[in-house]
């Protein structure tokens, strides 16, 4: 086999691309990775989960100090904001994993090619960087990602109008900040920037926030975050948006049709979501079959309609997240590697880092009502938790639904402290098919927060005790 010839050529590396690869790698195969964006761990390490996240623990941690801390006993003083050492945390971070994912290319023999990859048919990708080279394999897994949704009639620069990019390393704390969506990424961020002062106004097109949670979730959501001052204006379309020195106009009039209206911002903050990155690939000459969002078409077995051709993450199905990317791309290489691995979509959690955070995974009552599946509610709220209450966070609950036959666990939706960390044993719980009565006898250790979870176990059957 020669240098430029390989058993699996990855373009993209990302979550699920340098996954698939360094699992390829582990199973024998001759292994390439492109990436055409000069570090390694795609959008989710270099300029999205990882540094949102970091700046989301940095802000918490700087408001703690300035409301939290007194009455706790503890008296810092007055605190000021570093900006600059803040950002220089979050890159210092995100620079780290990045090096580490190097390491761990040469560590499992993946070659690691810098340049834009183009599938050319035949088993080819040509890749332009600072040399033109084609590698040939007998497989491509395309796992590119995804890239920011425009919205029409403005326009993104950056500076002024920014997307998730711009927001996670803006010079200074915007007086007023005008967030458009609110999901996840438009929470999060604008959590992070209210945090450090500015005024948070998020303007939302549908008349609730975070689309396709758990409704009751979604309500106590924004009722919390209204309390922490961030402002919502929903059922409402923005239509445009002008820059100038003094700050930004948004022009936005009812999504059921009414009269225009204005909205001043210093920066405004464009996360309408994300769409699949699959422009520019070569696919369309190749016959790779996409849907009507952009996305590849793949079979059961990651397989797209051309031969040798693979998908993985956001450009396929299913939820935009880096975990479900890095599932797939283990259980594709695996599949070529004459494995019989699986993946279960229903069990892959999803975790919004507001504060309190968000966790959920299954199915939400919207969801099992318009499948008409009879279920069972246990509810339980942070304030009847020991640990919660002790650590001065008891907003938020816990709640499983459970089939009304079988007892099996069918969702679970979490807001309160830590919830990301929580609903793992949940999802664990729901990977083995688990009913809410095996959760309700697992014994749980006191006082912890997960301790809430067992209760809202107990509350399927009406036998709560604790709360």
């Amino acid at each position: 086999m020669s240098d430029n010839t390989f058993d699996l050529v990855v373009v993209g590396g990302g979550p699920g691309g340098y996954t698939a690869a360094i699992r390829a790698a582990q199973l024998g195969m001759k292994t390439a990775c492109v990436e055409k964006r000069g570090t390694l761990g795609g959008v989710c390490l270099n300029i999205g989960c990882i540094p949102s996240k970091a700046l989301l623990q940095s802000s918490e941690l700087f408001e703690e100090a300035q409301h939290s801390f007194a009455e706790r006993g503890i008296s810092v003083g007055s605190v000021k904001l570093d900006l600059k050492k803040m950002m220089g945390q979050k890159e210092t971070t995100v620079a780290g994993l990045t090096q580490g994912i190097e390491f761990l290319f040469k560590k499992n023999k993946v070659t690691y090619v810098k340049g834009t990859g183009v599938l050319q048919g035949g088993g080819r990708v040509e890749v332009s960087g600072e040399q033109t080279q084609t590698l040939k394999a007998k497989n491509i897994l395309i796992a590119t990602g995804s890239e920011v949704m425009p919205l029409p009639n403005v326009e993104i620069d950056e500076k002024q109008i920014v997307s998730s990019t711009g927001a996670l390393d803006l010079p200074k704390v915007p007086k007023k900040l005008v967030v458009i969506g609110a999901g996840v990424i438009g929470l999060e961020l604008g959590t992070v920037w209210r945090r450090l002062g500015a005024e948070v106004t998020v303007v939302e097109f549908l008349d609730r926030i975070l689309p396709g949670t758990d409704n009751e979730v979604a309500k106590a959501t924004q009722r919390i975050m209204k309390k922490q001052g961030i402002e919502f204006l929903l059922g409402k379309k923005v239509t445009g948006a002008k820059a100038a020195k003094t700050g930004v106009t948004l022009t936005m009039e009812p999504a059921k049709g009414g009269d225009a209206e204005t909205l001043k911002a210093d920066v405004v903050l464009v996360a309408i979501g994300r769409r699949p990155y699959t422009e520019g690939l070569g696919l369309e000459d190749l016959g790779v079959e996409k849907d009507h969002a952009g996305r590849i078409v793949v079979d059961k077995n990651f397989k797209s309609s051309v031969d040798g051709v693979y998908a993985v993450g956001d450009v396929i199905e299913g939820p935009m997240l880096a975990h479900k990317a890095e599932d797939e791309g283990v259980v594709c290489v695996e599949m070529l590697a004459g494995q019989k691995p699986h993946i279960n979509y229903d069990t892959i959690p999803g975790v919004i880092y507001t504060w309190p955070e968000v966790a959920t995974v299954g199915k939400t009552e919207e969801q099992l009502k318009e499948a008409g599946v009879e279920y069972n509610v246990g509810k339980v709220p942070f304030m009847a938790n020991a640990r919660a209450r002790a650590n001065g966070f008891t907003e938020g609950f816990v709640k499983i639904l459970a089939d009304k036959k079988t007892d099996k666990v069918l969702g679970v939706h979490i807001i309160g402290p830590d919830a990301g960390t929580i609903i793992h044993e949940c999802v664990l719980a729901m990977e083995f098919g688990a009913s809410s009565e095996d959760i309700a006898r697992t014994c749980h250790a006191h006082p912890t927060l997960n301790e809430t979870v067992k209760e809202a176990a107990l509350a399927v059957a009406g036998r709560t005790l604790n709360s």
